[in-house]
């Protein structure tokens, strides 16, 4: 009974505080559009930035792979879990992003938790940039090694903590996903190459809407992936699919695949997702106009929200934030917005720093022109 009672007062604080989280009925998905309630409106709360999700391709494609397949893969990858189109998955995502070899897993979350629970031995030094995903924040909690935070992107922070420690893994995110930012490649590299530190990047945000062929925030900014010891995405923003992947040499992959708890007792993703997710990076490699398109709508929004001195974050891709600061603002900008028509979420603490309570605009290769004018039109007359 303790317990209840201690959940119930958690709950309560929590919705004093006006963080109290629920989700949402989504009736009905349309990309740029979405039905909640009865009511369509125009989306700018998604992750679907490439406009795969309702491509009809994809959709035959995860009906043939469920007819070749079937729905599940009846196991752990090392039992009876890992079937051919796993293998085409894997061989598709070496070829597209030049690695060695990839390891497939249920989420990104999982990804991360297995990277920094398996790679580092307990003579090393986890360094995590301060805005890093929780899924990375929590795995360096419970890693087997020492961790430290280093301010967000400052790099003389970052290169006086590798003097600190030698035998570093250097954690950070190709686009971070609550500001949009990326870091400077070259720079970080080089901090990297010259303290003999390893490098983790979590590139979710960054693969398919960045880089020659959607490979990622790295290419973007003409980096090589031999940069990277290991390589996180996820298959469920630009791919519009669902799962994960860590990418890396023949070793480390090895390593994991031996050692990786998370990939060892996990259930393998559905082959018929799997199948699915290989005609996902095909249209990704070869439909650069989504790309194309999403880029200028992402320069549009910010030179029209600029003209409305709407207070941005930097950015350059698809992710835009409107920073708000207070919570109880931006809670009720996103539900003035709602009520004329625009699915805008508001992001609050503890997933944002406490005053950096934001409108968290995701961009689409679906959007309109016309969507952005009428989404800055209407922020310019709620703000």
């Amino acid at each position: 009974m303790h317990a209840s009672r201690r959940f119930r007062q958690a709950i309560e604080q929590r919705r004093q505080q006006q963080l109290y989280r629920q989700p949402t009925l989504i009736e009905q998905y349309q990309g740029r559009l979405v039905q909640v309630a009865g009511q369509q409106y125009l989306n700018f709360s998604g992750n679907d930035y490439l406009g795969l999700a309702q491509s009809d391709q994809l959709k035959a494609a995860l009906s043939e792979g469920a007819l070749r397949f079937g729905s599940g893969s009846s196991g752990s990858p090392v039992l009876t879990g890992f079937h051919y189109a796993h293998q085409a998955l894997t061989d598709k995502l070496c070829d597209w992003l030049q690695v060695e070899d990839v390891l497939l897993l249920s989420s990104g979350f999982a990804a991360n938790q297995l990277l920094l629970h398996t790679l580092p031995d307990k003579q090393d030094h986890l360094l995590l940039d301060k805005l890093c995903h929780a899924s990375l924040i929590d795995a360096a909690l419970t890693a087997p090694c020492s961790y430290s935070r280093f301010s967000h992107q400052d790099w003389s922070a970052l290169d006086s903590k590798l003097r600190q420690h030698s035998n570093s893994w250097v954690v950070t995110e190709g686009v971070f996903s609550m500001d949009g930012d990326s870091p400077d490649w070259s720079r970080l590299t080089a901090l990297c190459a010259s303290h003999q530190a390893e490098l983790i990047l979590d590139d979710a945000h960054g693969l398919g809407q960045s880089g020659p062929e959607g490979r990622g925030s790295w290419a973007a900014q003409g980096g090589n992936v031999a940069g990277i010891s290991a390589l996180m995405a996820n298959f469920g923003k630009a791919l519009a699919g669902q799962g994960a992947f860590v990418a890396g040499s023949t070793l480390l992959i090895d390593y994991l695949r031996q050692f990786g708890r998370h990939y060892i007792y996990s259930t393998s993703l559905s082959p018929a997702l799997c199948w699915a997710l290989c005609t996902a990076i095909d249209l990704c490699r070869k439909e650069q106009w989504r790309r194309d398109k999403l880029q200028q709508h992402s320069e549009l929004f910010r030179r029209l929200a600029t003209e409305a001195e709407l207070p941005l974050l930097p950015s350059a891709t698809a992710i835009q934030p409107v920073l708000v600061g207070d919570t109880e603002k931006a809670l009720m900008l996103s539900e003035q917005l709602k009520q004329r028509g625009i699915w805008l979420s508001a992001i609050r603490p503890p997933t944002v720093p406490r005053h950096g309570a934001r409108l968290r605009v995701t961009l689409s290769a679906l959007h309109q022109t016309e969507d952005i004018y009428h989404l800055i039109k209407t922020l310019r007359s709620l703000w």
